[in-house]
């Protein structure tokens, strides 16, 4: 065979196929094979950022799981419902009931915001003194990913060592009044959840613009004091002081994702308690539009954290 043929190799069935058969070109100058194996490569790496972030997701669990912190939550709340299910159910009707929903969600505003914003307060900045978020930052996934891959996974642990949390006030709840109040019961445990993952989010953006876990630290506090006592008293005031519309009541609710908890808890009982409790009935608001609100809590922040990490100096 010449030089200028081109080679041939057989093939199992007796063909052959050529080895070196000219690539086609295309407008640019460049060839077929070569923006195929471009695109591949693009894939690839798509492929990989996003698995990237799941493995960051998972690496944030299994760190939780094993420093036992998701433990202390379960037992926290575990112990939590349990006390007030026994003391305030225990005599059986649904007036008893009622106030424990009741019970539920004015505790609840203390002590829901105060857990997530103590879980999530030190998951960027503390990585960052500890050295393993420059580690994480040399995986094929952006500085963005990272704060969500991160939220992702304390989020998953969070919610889970709540929920697991509500398990032995619904025993209690299924054996003092029964089946019949499970609904509402699941329906505030996962009013709870929502409402950490909110605040989980909250803490994970301030992790991220915090420049030391001290900073960090005394925001979360910062923000708890004002989201579970000084917003009810500011909102209640101007209410009062200027006589604000239903449109000011509304919106002052939105703002406070601890309120919308509060809402959405007592929309299950006819119990209205609490302080801001008492202007709840001339906001016009409805489950599905505190829900949403509630839901918006949960992305926006970890969506500007996800921003701001771009600007933080490792």
């Amino acid at each position: 065979m010449s030089e200028g043929d081109s080679s041939t190799d057989p093939t199992p069935d007796g063909g052959v196929v050529s080895v070196d058969a000219p690539a086609t070109r295309l407008h640019d100058g460049g060839t077929k094979q070569n923006a195929t194996a471009a695109g591949t490569d693009d894939s690839a790496l798509a492929r990989l950022a996003d698995s990237s972030l799941l493995t960051i997701a998972r690496r944030e669990y299994r760190l939780a799981v094993r420093s036992r912190w998701a433990l202390g939550v379960a037992l926290l709340f575990g112990l939590f419902t349990t006390a007030v299910v026994q003391f305030g159910a225990s005599s059986v009707g649904p007036g008893r009931f009622d106030a424990v929903i009741a019970t539920i969600a004015e505790l609840g505003v203390y002590l829901v915001p105060l857990t997530a914003l103590a879980v999530g307060y030190d998951a960027i900045v503390g990585a960052d003194e500890r050295g393993s978020l420059e580690l994480m930052l040399a995986l094929p996934v952006t500085k963005g990913r990272v704060v969500v891959g991160t939220a992702v996974g304390r989020a998953a642990v969070l919610s889970g060592a709540m929920l697991l949390g509500f398990v032995p006030g619904a025993l209690l709840t299924v054996r003092y009044i029964g089946l019949a109040s499970v609904g509402q019961y699941a329906a505030v445990a996962l009013a709870a959840v929502l409402t950490a993952c909110a605040m989980l989010g909250v803490a994970v953006l301030v992790s991220t613009v915090a420049r030391t876990k001290t900073h960090a630290l005394g925001a979360s506090l910062a923000i708890w004091l004002w989201v579970a006592l000084l917003h009810d008293l500011v909102a209640l005031g101007a209410v009062a002081g200027f006589d604000l519309g239903s449109g000011a009541i509304a919106a002052a609710i939105l703002l406070n994702p601890v309120d919308c908890f509060r809402v959405l808890a007592l929309s299950q009982v006819d119990v209205v308690a609490g302080g801001f409790g008492s202007v709840l009935a001339q906001a016009g608001l409805t489950v599905p539009m505190v829900a949403a609100a509630l839901a918006a809590w949960v992305v926006v922040p970890v969506g500007v954290a996800a921003k701001l990490i771009q600007r933080r100096r490792l």
